[in-house]
């Protein structure tokens, strides 16, 4: 499969329909699935990816592939779906996306219906174009192209598209209740991104990511504070306190690498030497404090941080007590005792009671390995089709379902499929080019894990 430009191929999708996806090439046939997908409303809330899973099922039919859809509701299923390996390759390969878009404001949107799925210069519009629906065609296109050519596999490839991929509610409905039909050995999903600097490209696979906590602070009514403070003047200060302490510092070895690479390329030079402060535990702070000056989503990836949600009275008056909810993104290697006592030190109240939120919260995982199999095969791909590109892996700063995967003991890898992230939203768009540049790279990467190569790695 080679790669592709998108301009001879717009005049044949607006005619196309999906019976004669076979006449297809595979990055066509991912233009294809993208506009069809966009063209069901699954924004959520409320979601209905059923129609999603519908479509899956009616799509992968033709070629013979049996899909199931599971869920609670039956307006948001999930779906499922599997191709056989010989097992020689190891244990199964995970296509993991969601169904689910972001909330659409019609009135927001211009000219173009977030819903048509339109392709127009050079371009496929409407809501998740550029997000989950981009990564699902891209997994639909290379999942039906392998069973139409009846490739080899040596190990299974299942497909999973998770409801409520927001809430994650999807995906922890499967593992608490089908755990057997998607436990696998890796994943390819959402979380990485690439960009361009010096004339090449880098690519960031995500690896790992800070973990989102909610925590409630609470205190009881009554002036018994160190100021003789009412209640939410106490939980306001602790919050503040809880802002301005001392952050602990923590390079993974994931982000050691993230910024090794990123340093090669022209104006991060200055990344090197405040690396080698941040390993002394009497410059790290000074140091990440200079690096945050300097980029401040850098110095994100380097210790916790905390976000204030809300902060309320209670409704029996203003010193009857107070309780205010934060967030806390750790990074993975920090288990929330160790979390809940320094946030308790840094508050320094016995008065301001710290405990985790009620209801379903994001697991802790450790970050995937950079010498698995997976990630030394996209090294080995990059640097074959393009020597002088740099790929490195990378910790999110926002959260994905990849955690709960990772929680079991998976392998997960964000893939950089599409570029830069970019906005979604109103007039949301992604260029065909960079669909067909992504599903190929996907293609590659799946038949380099998963092709039938006889070993077992």
């Amino acid at each position: 499969m080679s790669w592709r430009y998108w301009g001879a191929s717009v005049g044949l999708l607006a005619t196309v329909c999906l019976s004669a996806t076979d006449e297809l090439m595979l990055d066509d046939r991912a233009t294809l699935y993208l506009s069809e997908l966009v063209r069901l409303d699954t924004a959520n809330p409320p979601g209905n990816e059923t129609r999603v899973a519908d479509y899956l099922r009616n799509t992968l039919t033709k070629y013979g592939v049996v899909s199931e859809s599971l869920g609670s509701d039956p307006r948001r299923f999930n779906f499922i779906a599997r191709i056989k390996g010989n097992g020689k390759g190891g244990r199964p390969l995970l296509l993991f996306s969601q169904a689910d878009t972001a909330p659409v404001d019609r009135t927001q949107w211009g000219t173009i219906d977030p819903f048509s799925g339109k392709v127009k210069d050079g371009f496929v519009y409407g809501a998740g174009s550029r997000s989950g629906k981009a990564l699902l065609a891209a997994e639909l296109a290379v999942f039906s192209e392998i069973k139409r050519r009846n490739i080899q596999l040596g190990r299974d490839l299942i497909l999973c598209v998770e409801a409520d991929g927001a809430g994650s509610t999807g995906m922890q409905w499967l593992m608490q209740n089908h755990w057997s039909k998607i436990d696998a050995e890796f994943a390819l999903g959402e979380g990485g991104y690439s960009f361009e600097a010096d004339g090449r490209k880098v690519h960031l696979v995500q690896t790992a990511e800070k973990l989102p906590i909610r925590i409630v602070l609470t205190t009881k009514g009554g002036n018994a504070g160190p100021r003789q403070e009412g209640p939410i003047s106490r939980l306001s200060r602790a919050i503040i306190r809880l802002n301005e302490a001392e952050p602990s510092v923590r390079l993974s070895p994931v982000t050691r690498q993230y910024f090794r690479e990123l340093a090669k390329v022209s104006g991060n030079e200055w990344l090197t030497p405040l690396l080698a402060r941040m390993e002394n535990p009497a410059t790290a702070v000074a140091a990440m404090r200079e690096m945050k000056a300097r980029n401040a989503a850098f110095s994100e990836l380097v210790h916790d941080t905390i976000q204030p949600l809300s902060i309320r009275g209670s409704s029996r008056g203003a010193n009857a007590g107070a309780e205010a909810v934060v967030e806390v993104r750790r990074l993975p290697g920090l288990t929330r005792e160790e979390m809940m006592s320094r946030l308790r030190a840094a508050i320094g109240d016995a008065g301001v009671e710290v405990a985790i939120a009620p209801g379903q919260q994001v697991p802790g995982a450790e970050a995937s390995s950079v010498s698995s199999r997976p990630f030394r095969s996209m090294q080995s791909l990059l640097a074959r089709m393009h020597p002088e590109d740099i790929i490195a892996p990378y910790i999110s700063a926002r959260p994905t379902g990849n955690a709960y995967l990772r929680s079991r003991g998976v392998g997960v890898y964000g893939l950089p499929l599409f570029g830069e992230i970019g906005d979604t939203g109103p007039d949301e768009k992604l260029a065909i080019r960079r669909l067909h540049d992504g599903v190929e790279l996907l293609w590659q990467i799946v038949l380099e894990i998963a092709g039938d190569s006889g070993t077992k790695t």
